[in-house]
């Protein structure tokens, strides 16, 4: 597979486009802050070089949150020093395959057991108009501000951003990794949904039960499990109802329900479909 090595070679390069404009920018700041900026961008740097190694679901939440960091540092450090827009430009590349499907299907499948074979689930749509790029920001905000505050010896800013940012980035890390957790699953005996936005357990269903899965007809009143998440939804018809248990919005208890259809949307739903086929589930 490609795709990998191409995902490792534009991290490895980062300290080529990105590091060299953000040295550029930090010329003019205090040796301390040179410093403890570079400490912690080699250490953001490193630990993504490891997870791009050994790819697992909690490398991917890294690999997306610290590319993004990057860019964005790019950006700023170009704008800041009037120099290097190429080289920033260049430092979007590792964000751009980041947010590529196959490298969540990459990624995730790091940790799959045995013969089983993980999708990923599209974000809920309404996340992704502003609480996931939020988020981000108070991710990335929350852990460098303090340290770099402290080290511009702005010690009253510094011990508050320390103090509220930390916790607010622990926070955000955490809801942010768990959108790389929600899954469709291909397992030998059959077909496993995992998504905490929609269901409170993982559901299985046997291969036998399947009656067909198939991209959603338009107009469907099927159950919908998609969150509102955007692109094709595929459709999984049983024969028989399942029980499941449904999350609902709010603080409000999970519902019991009987699922007989439903819509989920996976980041590849042809891929899915052409890898249920070859496992002899019923594709429509």
């Amino acid at each position: 597979m490609l795709l990998p090595w191409i995902v490792r070679l534009a991290w490895l390069s980062l300290p080529l486009t990105a590091g060299s404009v953000l040295a550029d920018a930090l010329d003019g700041r205090s040796t301390s802050v040179q410093l403890v900026a570079a400490v912690l961008a080699w250490a953001t740097w490193g630990a993504v070089v490891l997870a791009v190694l050994l790819p697992r679901p909690i490398g991917l939440t890294a690999l997306r949150v610290a590319a993004a960091a990057a860019f964005a540092a790019a950006v700023w450090a170009a704008a800041d020093a009037d120099t290097g827009a190429a080289l920033a430009a260049l430092a979007g590349v590792p964000l751009v395959l980041a947010l590529l499907p196959e490298t969540g299907t990459w990624f995730v499948n790091g940790a799959a057991y045995g013969d089983e074979r993980r999708y990923l689930l599209r974000a809920p749509g309404a996340l992704l108009m502003g609480p996931i790029p939020l988020a981000l920001v108070v991710l990335v905000a929350g852990a460098l501000a303090g340290p770099l505050l402290l080290a511009a010896r702005q010690w009253v800013a510094g011990a508050a951003a320390l103090a509220i940012g930390l916790p607010a980035a622990r926070v955000c890390a955490k809801a942010l990794h768990q959108l790389t957790l929600r899954w469709a699953v291909l397992v030998p005996a059959g077909f496993v949904l995992k998504d905490h936005v929609t269901l409170l357990d993982p559901v299985f269903f046997k291969r036998p039960a399947i009656e067909v899965l198939r991209p959603a007809p338009a107009g469907s009143d099927s159950l919908d499990l998609t969150a509102r998440s955007p692109g094709l939804a595929l459709e999984l018809v049983l024969r028989e109802k399942e029980p499941v248990m449904l999350v609902t919005p709010g603080k409000q208890p999970s519902q019991p329900g009987n699922l007989g259809r439903c819509l989920f949307t996976p980041t590849r739903p042809g891929a899915l479909l052409e890898a249920a086929k070859e496992r002899r589930i019923p594709v429509g």
